[in-house]
Parts: C-alpha cells; sequence; structure tokens
C-alpha cells in the first residue's frame, strides 16, 4: 500500500488502512463493525481490552483474525482453576546439552494474546498478568524480560457462569482500556455466517495480511500527534467525573478512564482520517472505556441497578461542547 499521506497533514493512508483492515475482520466476524472497529481502536491505542459477553458469539474469533489481519504473533491461553503464573510467563528449565538454564517461553511471549475466560483462574493467576499488561514485561526467576511490541491482551469471560470464577479485582479491570460486547447477530447475520460455513468448506476463512506490525506502529504513532483540543479533553474529563457523582456508585472511573478515553479517541480520529479530535470521538468510545470502572453500592445492587444504566445515565448527563480542529 501506499505510504503517501494528505496535505493537511492527516495520513489518508492510514484512513484506507484501517477501512481494509475492517472489511477483511468483517469477513470473519460478520455485521458486528462497530465492535471491530472499537477493537482495532484499541489496537491503534495499544491497549488491552476486556470482551464479556455469551458462549459463541465469536470473542475467540475476533481476537485471533486480528492477530492475522495485522501480521503479529498469536498465543492463546486456557485460564482454567488450577493455571499457575509459570503457565503464562513461562521458566528456566535445565538444558541437558549445556548444562544450564534455558528459558522456556510462556504464551505471554506473543504480540496478540487471549486469555480465555480469564475469570475462572484464581486471583494469584490472574496478576501473573498485571505486570505484562501495565509494564510490557515478564519478571523470571528475578530476571525483566522484555515483550513483543506491539503487545495486546484480549480477555474474555461468559458472563452467564458464576460457579467456579473469580470476579476480577478493580485494579487488574482498571487497566484495561475498554470493555466490549459483540451481542447475538441478527437472524439475516447468523443466516449469512451459516452459509459462509458451507460454501467454503472450513471452519474459519482464510484471512489476508493487510498491516503488518511496523505499520501498526505507524498507525499507532500517528494516533500520538493528533491534536486535542482542551475543551475536548475536559469533555472526557466530565464523562469520568459524573459517574464519581451518581448516588448509586461507590467507586466511580479513576483519572486512567479519562487518559483512556482520549488515547481511544485519537485512534479513531485516525481511521476516521483526521488530525484532530471532534467531541464524537470521544461519545463514540465513552461507555466502552467507562463501563468496567465502575463499582456501585451495595444497596444499588440489592436495587437491581445496572452499571451499564448508571454510566449511559452519567454520559447524558454531560454536554458534548462544539469544538472543532485548531
Amino acid at each position: 500500500m501506499t505510504m503517501a499521506e494528505s496535505g493537511d497533514g492527516t495520513s489518508a493512508w492510514g484512513a484506507r488502512l484501517c477501512g481494509a483492515m475492517l472489511d477483511e475482520l468483517e469477513r470473519a466476524v460478520v455485521g458486528k463493525r462497530g465492535f471491530l472497529e472499537r477493537l482495532l481502536g484499541a489496537a491503534i491505542a495499544g491497549g488491552h481490552v476486556l470482551v464479556e459477553d455469551r458462549p459463541g458469539l465469536a470473542k475467540t474469533l475476533a481476537a485471533r483474525s486480528l492477530a492475522r489481519v495485522a501480521g503479529g504473533s498469536f498465543k492463546r491461553i486456557q485460564f482454567t482453576p488450577d493455571l499457575l503464573p509459570a503457565d503464562i510467563t513461562g521458566a528456566y528449565v535445565l538444558d541437558r546439552a549445556s548444562g544450564g538454564l534455558r528459558l522456556l517461553e510462556g504464551p505471554i511471549f506473543a504480540n496478540f494474546v487471549l486469555a480465555d475466560e480469564i475469570n475462572r483462574a484464581p486471583p494469584k493467576t490472574q496478576s501473573a498478568l498485571l505486570e505484562a499488561m501495565e509494564e510490557r514485561q515478564a519478571t523470571l526467576e528475578g530476571r525483566t524480560l522484555p515483550l513483543p511490541s506491539p503487545f495486546m491482551v484480549v480477555a474474555t469471560q461468559n458472563p452467564i457462569e458464576y460457579e467456579g470464577t473469580f470476579p476480577l479485582p478493580e485494579a487488574q479491570l482498571d487497566r484495561f482500556l475498554a470493555r466490549l460486547s459483540i451481542g447475538y447477530p441478527s437472524g439475516e447475520e447468523e443466516l449469512e455466517v451459516v452459509m459462509r460455513r458451507a460454501a467454503r468448506g472450513a471452519e474459519e476463512p482464510e484471512l489476508r495480511e493487510l498491516c503488518g506490525l511496523q505499520s501498526l506502529a505507524r498507525l499507532s504513532a500517528e494516533a500520538e500527534r493528533v491534536h486535542v483540543e482542551r475543551d475536548v479533553a475536559r469533555y472526557a474529563v466530565e464523562l469520568a467525573r459524573a459517574t464519581r457523582r451518581s448516588p448509586r456508585v461507590a467507586v466511580g472511573a479513576s483519572p486512567r478512564a479519562s487518559l483512556a478515553l482520549v488515547k481511544l479517541a485519537r485512534a479513531r480520529a485516525v481511521m476516521e482520517g483526521r488530525s484532530y479530535l471532534v467531541p464524537d470521538d470521544v461519545k463514540w468510545c465513552a461507555f466502552e472505556a467507562l463501563v468496567h470502572r465502575v463499582l456501585l453500592r451495595p444497596d444499588a445492587w440489592a436495587a437491581e441497578s445496572l452499571v451499564e444504566e448508571v454510566v449511559r445515565e452519567a454520559i447524558d448527563s454531560v454536554p458534548a461542547p462544539k469544538a472543532g480542529p485548531a
């Protein structure tokens, strides 16, 4: 693909590349463009994603397809109650040939890591991901090893399964840039899934590598150069602060949520071919960036108040500014 840029400094190449990647991803995940846009946006922003939805809705397929289209290495970790931290990070073992220690890298050493059903593992094992997600490194036997770049964790959990699960602590939830949901397809979309599967004679389509890790890094660099007006940044801050003012909320979104909003919004600007933020970029990702960072009071849970409802009310209560490019 051409590397030419438009005259206003915004990469038309980036917008075209993101559009082509989304089209390719839709060959695997049918009819979920909005979900795929936010998943790709998180990859451009350099963040991690928690995908919470019911079984069989293509959570694993979406993560694997993103890795294929982006040209990165992919590893899957099936979280179970007996999973150990070393099963994630790896360990040093005795090399009989040399007589020394040899590193057996765990599945965390990949560009895209799928943490499948993360809430099935106990907290000690879940905590093995914390350093990797925040610091992009892993510590084994006192040695700190860098993880591949880019590095993205896509964690999944099924909300309907409670027995034998361990809810993620707030400290770990806060490290996810966004919480996404796929949702059931429409009748026509589900029919299209069945017809495509019948026609190709294989479980999954063969997706093309359209990006490459260097191009993904360039998209991320472009996102960091997107201009942020003060009024738009204030809008992101006020959205996060609005979750703290609700009387039903025990713990509202932290300042990390404000940063996450701006990071995702900048990624969306790149995907749209713009070099500046508009309020719609922030509103586009506000729910996904805030919903997993809010904890309700016990009496609100007793009243069956939903976190999703509280977050949407907070978003609706903050007026969007009229802002454009500088």
